[in-house]
Formats: C-alpha cells, structure tokens, sequence
C-alpha cells in the first residue's frame, strides 16, 4: 500500500508540473487530516475523488486541471459523469468579453436591480474561495454575454438535473456534491461525502439581507421559471438532498460554470 501511494503521489507532482499553477514546497511530504483548516504547507490528503496538496494558502490538485477567467482566476475542475464542472464558484467581476459587472454594495439598490450585478458576502467580510454572488441578470443570456470562461456556460436546469441523476437523484446527490467536514460547514454538515469531487461550499446568499454563509449554498441555473424567477439548486448542512427551487431573479447567488460538449 506505502509503494502504490508513494507511486500516486509521484504521478501527481509530475502532474502539476505540466500545469500553469505549480505547487512549489520545500520540505518533505506529509499525509494530513483532510479536515485540518490550516495544514503544513507540503500536506497531500485524499478527497475521495482527487489527490490534493496545500500550498499554504489553498488546496491545489495533483492530478487534475484548471481553468481561468478574464480576471486571471484560476478554478480546480473535475468531471463527473460526462460532464466537466468547476469545482469552484465563480468570482469574476467582467464577462469574458471584458465588460464589467457593476458592483453593488448597496442592498437597497441591490433590491431594485433588473440589470446586471454582483457583490461578495458582506461585502467581502468573508473568504474569497466562497465566490461572488451574481444576481439572475448576470446569467440570463450567456450566448451574449458570457460570464463563464471561454468553452464553458452557465448550467441549465436540464444541466444540473443530469448531474444530481449521475450521482445517485436528488436525495443523495447533495452529501455527494458538499465539502466533507466542518472546516467551512456547520454541524453536522450531515451525509456531506464529496465523493464527486464537486467540493460545494456554504457560501450563503443575498435576499434584501446576507444569510446563511456556513448553512446553506444556493446555484442559478440559466433557466427562467416565470417573468420574475429562474430555476435554481440549494444544499444546506441538516440533510444530504440537493433541492431544485425557483427564486426571483433579483437574489444573490453562486455561479458554477460547465464544460460545454
């Protein structure tokens, strides 16, 4: 067993070498605890999905790719099913034809927006690997107007619903997609396995007030509902089910991009 992950862990530093983002650490290899919300630098854990290594600020993949924004954000990737996924939100601030998304501060104004916006949790009062949180008007028409990167799109309804069928339905498939442990959750964080490798964060939302960074995640979908409200995906930390809702179009919510075919 110490031979083959030995073998791994060589496989994947070979890996990431070929890779715009390098893992760069002095020092030996440690096996950590991959809930420790602040390892030795130079720590690889197994997620269930992927080999990662913590470079001192941030888990880096040994063995799988990235993709980067117009803002030069890199996210980890991960396929699943035949889909490929971010296995980050999104936190861009410009479509990637470089028009920017106005920044609104104000939850006033944020209330009364039909157009294009984003902010950050408390206005940036939380962690940046939580992403920021996009109003509808930002996704509705990605063939115009683009928010995800170059060859990806915001998922539809159809595209969430074909990942949720992949890993088991709805029932199961929000334990699958959610970060395991407490290092970002709250207890008990129940059923979170991330056995997708999906890595789903509790980054909470905006509705007239923040709420529920910790708790729960809400993700647009690129599909209307009705006139005022699209469909969307919520997970929180009581239960392992993924729900499919629809909301109105002017809440703050997390971006995931996809892979397109």
């Amino acid at each position: 067993m110490r031979a083959v992950l030995t073998i791994l862990l060589i496989l994947g530093f070979l890996a990431i070498q070929a890779q715009e983002e390098k893992l760069e650490i002095e020092g030996a290899i440690q096996i950590g605890n991959s809930e420790d919300p602040e390892p030795d630098p130079g720590t690889i854990r197994w997620t269930g999905s992927d080999f990662e290594g913590w470079d001192g600020s941030d888990w880096i993949s040994l063995t799988g790719g990235f993709v980067k924004d117009v803002d030069n954000n890199s996210y980890k990737i991960v396929k699943i099913g035949t889909q490929t996924w971010m296995a980050e939100n999104l936190k861009v601030t410009r479509y990637n034809d470089e028009t920017l998304i106005p920044l609104v501060t104000d939850n006033t104004d944020w209330n009364n927006l039909t157009t294009p916006g984003h902010t950050w949790y408390n206005n940036g009062g939380e962690e940046p690997r939580h992403g920021a949180l996009y109003n509808y008007y930002v996704v509705a028409d990605s063939n115009t107007l683009n928010v995800c990167p170059t060859g990806w799109h915001v998922p539809s309804d159809l595209d969430w619903t074909t990942l949720t069928d992949y890993l088991g339905g709805s029932d199961v498939a929000g334990g699958k997609m959610k970060e395991a442990g407490l290092a970002h959750w709250i207890s008990p964080n129940s059923e979170a396995t991330n056995e997708s490798g999906f890595s789903g964060l509790p980054s909470g939302y905006l509705g007239g007030d923040y709420d529920g960074i910790g708790m729960f995640t809400y993700w647009w979908s690129s599909t209307e509902y009705i006139p005022d409200n699209a469909w969307i995906r919520y997970q929180d930390y009581l239960v392992g089910e993924i729900f499919r809702f629809q909301a109105n179009k002017y809440h703050g919510m997390s971006v995931r991009c996809l892979k397109d075919n």
